[in-house]
């Protein structure tokens, strides 16, 4: 009789360090890291981010011997891919040669095209494909969130779209 329950509580602790089927420990922990990772990289970069973290698992999940810290595990792997995405987006560090000429400033070249537009959605336009900000970044700079920055440039585009048809 002690034998059956010592085995019983053997069986259930194995059962505890046995890894999961891959389907069911991405179920378990997706939205914990893509919430990591939007914190980390920003909204528009966060999916790319969520996807190769996810493959780094997968293809590191055979060699797992054990069940614990699975999710400590996968969002290490989360951060590593962040630094990875930042050291990336990084500017390359290149300088210009000496006596080079000065380009215009994004905001003089595309003046012509925005004027007219709201000062919101002109700045939102100009740092997105002038400068090639993120969402987050030119939110930072607008004082409002990501979602509104992407939101007043896509309206800035739209009002351009419908003058240039005309």
């Amino acid at each position: 009789m002690l034998t059956d329950r010592v085995a019983g509580a053997l069986t259930a602790m194995m059962a505890g360090v046995q890894i999961p089927p891959f389907e069911r420990f991405y179920a378990e922990h997706r939205s914990e890291v893509l919430r990591f990772l939007r914190r980390r990289v920003g909204p528009d970069r966060a999916e790319d981010a969520f996807q190769e973290t996810f493959l780094r698992a997968l293809q590191a999940y055979p060699r797992l011997d054990h069940a614990e810290h699975l999710r400590a595990w996968v969002l290490t792997i989360a951060r590593h891919v962040a630094i990875d995405v930042a050291r990336r987006a990084r500017p390359s560090g290149e300088l210009p040669e000496d006596g080079a000429e000065d380009v215009r400033p994004a905001y003089e070249e595309l003046a012509e095209l925005t004027d007219g537009l709201s000062p919101r959605e002109r700045a939102a336009i100009v740092l997105r494909y002038g400068y090639d900000l993120g969402y987050d970044q030119i939110a930072a700079v607008l004082a409002s969130s990501p979602e509104a920055a992407r939101q007043a440039a896509s309206s800035g585009v739209r009002t351009l779209r419908r003058r240039m048809a005309r």
